[in-house]
């Protein structure tokens, strides 16, 4: 969860602004903005468009304004007048000095927790950020990341999970923002929070309910169990015809027999099945 640190040395015009640009994005920054703007008065804009992996722009009274990276929003290190560290983005407009926002990124409560029933599962944990790479360093650190690319554009993110995928890896891609709906897409199974933004729940294979990060490994020991229970029912259904139609042939089952025979074969392989609900109910 980000939220702002230097807002002591924010104008309330220019974070009013800010938000009022924020305000039209799903994008974790933009809505940690808008919550920093608390009751501040918005001013009415025209022409916001959001840039995947960039920023947002928009117009004022005539006047083009930008929210977004520093490469985009073109920001030289003058501009950089304080040694505040973390996740930080730009206001630009013309005729003014530019703003520097600088929000702080807080894990997830279950956020260890969840990357080490992944490990345990067998799974890599591969972080991709459009984030500095110092941040990014930093939280991977958090988690004990070590394969992790920061200040990533969402096509790059694409990219390297086809590069996987290419590689014989099966890739679990889980995103929530504008910037990782390619990835979610190029993914072998992709999952989302149910408050990501719609492109990526579009792009997402399974959504998932609620702030926690514990669905996702979750759902994966869910469908290793299903799979399990699927071939041991095809077993099932194989021994059964082995064993019953040549008896059947050779006239040793009666009708009855015939009868009760199937009738447990599709009882054993019902229950068999329903112990995907008693996992679901032992974890819930």
């Amino acid at each position: 969860r980000l939220s702002l640190v230097n807002g002591q040395h924010i104008d309330a015009q220019d974070l009013a602004l800010a938000a009022a640009i924020a305000g039209r994005s799903t994008h974790p920054v933009s809505k940690a903005l808008v919550e920093a703007a608390g009751d501040l008065d918005l001013p009415d804009l025209e022409g916001v468009t959001e840039v995947p992996g960039q920023g947002l722009c928009a117009v004022l009274e005539g006047e083009d304004i930008r929210l977004g990276r520093r490469e985009w929003c073109a920001i030289s290190d003058a501009h950089t007048n304080d040694e505040m560290t973390g996740t930080e983005i730009w206001l630009t407009r013309s005729g003014q000095r530019p703003q520097r926002f600088v929000l702080a990124d807080t894990l997830r409560p279950d956020a260890v927790a969840a990357v080490g029933d992944l490990r345990r599962l067998g799974l890599e944990p591969i972080l991709l950020s459009g984030d500095r790479a110092d941040v990014v360093a930093e939280i991977a650190g958090k988690l004990d990341i070590r394969d992790f690319q920061a200040e990533v554009l969402p096509d790059e993110k694409a990219a390297r999970v086809r590069a996987l995928t290419e590689d014989g890896r099966r890739v679990l891609m889980v995103g929530d923002g504008l910037n990782d709906a390619p990835a979610l897409a190029a993914g072998f199974a992709s999952m989302s929070p149910a408050t990501a933004a719609d492109v990526s729940k579009t792009a997402a294979d399974v959504i998932f309910q609620g702030p926690a990060l514990s669905p996702v490994p979750a759902s994966l020991r869910t469908a290793r169990l299903a799979a399990t229970l699927v071939r041991q029912n095809f077993a099932l259904a194989f021994f059964y015809n082995a064993i019953a139609v040549p008896l059947a042939m050779a006239g040793l089952a009666t009708p009855l027999i015939a009868a009760v025979a199937m009738s447990s074969s599709s009882l054993i392989v019902t229950l068999n099945a329903l112990r995907l609900r008693l996992f679901a109910w032992k974890r819930g």
